[in-house]
């Protein structure tokens, strides 16, 4: 338990945090690194944003940026490229989220030789995650991050049969290519304009929670009569979070009520998984909490499907037109948005019933 002494140092830390961040003190690395520091000490998105005036989407692209940024700095990167981030370009930095630590700091130094916006920052992050899938680098391109940008940029060039939408394309994978074997590869596209029609991706199993009977809630199970009162006091206090209503016991164990579709109960073992919809491969408009659930039986690939795959260790929502040369963990056979909700205080109302 902490003494007086170190609360009232951890609230004058606090304090601290807070007054910087609303003189905008330091650059923005810090300012992500003390929203950070702020969360952790208990402050919500909304508090920080009521304190300091930095809204909680900006909040979350410096502290995700600070840390890409940081990152990208154990791997080392060369003082003009460290000089460039540490001015501006959260922006940018956000967008490498997706990649490796290695591929971070390649990526920004790509962004600095080419010039790059956030914008272009995005084509490099997802072209250089597309290209780390492959077990061997396509024909004619090297394992470069340059390569790879322009293996995305030639790639799609072959997919468009507009003469002067194919000619940028391949203007800009020749701005990117770093080797000549794969500059070789792009300019034969001058004199080739056969159009190479890409498998579409499939487009994933949404379903939203849409009448009260779908919102089961989950309760314990003491066990069955006859049983002792310290039986039922065993049980732990049973409490809901969020949009579809997660129940955590005193332990690692956690449930999530689904309702019973038939492709719910037809799933041998079905797991859950949260995201926040915009981390989806087609993220909507608006952003909110789904639930991935995926049957963990189901691990023969299938380009009719999104998978979840080992990706060094981590967990990751994958799909391709070719078997991928990575550990298939399940399919994802739903993706659950929660119900919309007007009123949350209404279903919580004694006096309203139906008649």
């Amino acid at each position: 338990m902490a003494t007086p002494e170190e609360n009232l140092n951890a609230q004058s830390n606090v304090e601290a945090l807070l007054q910087s961040l609303r003189r905008k003190e330091g650059t923005w690395v810090e300012w992500g690194k003390a929203c950070q520091q702020l969360q952790k000490a208990g402050y919500s998105p909304q508090q920080i944003f009521e304190e300091t005036g930095f809204e909680p989407v900006q909040q979350n692209q410096i502290v995700v940026a600070a840390q890409v940024y940081a990152s990208m700095q154990s791997v080392g990167v060369s003082d003009e490229v460290q000089s460039r981030f540490e001015r501006t370009g959260s922006d940018t930095l956000y967008e490498f989220r997706i990649l490796t630590q290695a591929e971070r700091a390649a990526a920004a130094v790509l962004v600095v030789e080419k010039g790059l916006d956030s914008e272009g920052a995005r084509e490099v992050a997802k072209a250089m995650k597309d290209f780390s899938r492959f077990s061997s680098p396509p024909v004619g391109f090297s394992t470069d991050p340059g390569d790879a940008v322009a293996y995305h940029y030639w790639k799609l060039a072959r997919q468009q049969s507009d003469l002067q939408a194919r000619s940028r394309l391949i203007a800009q994978a020749l701005r990117f290519a770093n080797t000549d074997s794969a500059r070789q590869q792009i300019e034969k596209l001058l004199t080739d304009f056969t159009v190479t029609r890409s498998r579409p991706a499939p487009l994933l199993p949404f379903y939203r929670v849409d009448s009260e009977e779908e919102l089961p809630r989950i309760l314990p199970v003491v066990g069955k009569l006859p049983l002792a009162v310290v039986d039922l006091q065993a049980v732990p206090l049973v409490e809901e979070e969020g949009a579809f209503r997660i129940v955590k016991f005193s332990g690692a164990g956690a449930w999530v009520p689904v309702p019973g579709w038939q492709v719910i109960l037809n799933a041998e073992d079905p797991v859950a998984l949260l995201i926040d919809s915009d981390q989806l491969p087609s993220p909507a408009s608006r952003t909110e909490e789904v639930l991935l659930v995926v049957d963990r039986a189901q691990r023969q690939w299938n380009a009719d499907g999104y998978f979840i795959v080992d990706r060094q260790g981590q967990l990751e929502l994958h799909w391709s037109e070719d078997n991928p040369n990575v550990p298939i963990l399940g399919r994802v056979i739903l993706v659950m948005r929660p119900k919309k909700i007007l009123d949350e205080n209404f279903t919580q109302d004694p006096w309203q019933i139906d008649e």
